[in-house]
């Protein structure tokens, strides 16, 4: 397997997709946040100092797909139809589950922006509530489903 983010010399650069068909894609991301007992039922009975958590997380995931060819150097800037970002809360976590949908019609992938976005969502919850529980942990992000373009689908088992 050859790694495309990489010249014949071994230098980064960014891929050229001009080639490729547009196609429909999609990408589902997860990953989580556990958190002491105690800050659960913050975030659960909304006595968190800051707000909305789980709804100003949810923007924040929105917000950081968008943004994702800002923040990771060789991401292409796509035209993105859809981010569906969900936290749930899992009290046998304790903690938040968090899912991102990114879908667009182009030449490339979503999967970075659906994993942005999960990040960018667990980094909310943990700045809102890292007041009273800073060894929060986040984990396990990792995409769960992709499809479209030439590779066809994904699904994490």
């Amino acid at each position: 397997m050859t790694l495309t983010h990489f010249d014949a010399k071994g230098d980064a650069h960014m891929v050229d997709v001009s080639d490729k068909a547009v196609t429909d894609r999609v990408a589902v991301a997860r990953g989580h946040v556990v958190m002491a007992r105690a800050t659960f039922d913050l975030i659960s009975e909304g006595r968190a100092k800051k707000g909305d958590v789980l709804g100003v997380a949810r923007l924040a995931g929105i917000m950081g797909a968008k943004k994702t060819p800002d923040l990771i150097p060789l991401c292409h800037p796509l035209p993105i139809t859809k981010v569906a970002v969900e936290l749930t809360l899992d009290p046998d976590l304790p903690g938040v589950q968090i899912e991102a949908t990114v879908k667009t019609t182009g030449q490339t992938g979503v999967e970075m922006e659906a994993l942005t976005a999960v990040s960018t969502a667990a980094l909310t919850v943990y700045d809102m509530v890292k007041a009273v529980d800073k060894a929060m942990r986040i984990g396990d992000i990792r995409v769960a489903l992709k499809y479209g373009g030439k590779s066809g689908r994904y699904e994490a088992t």
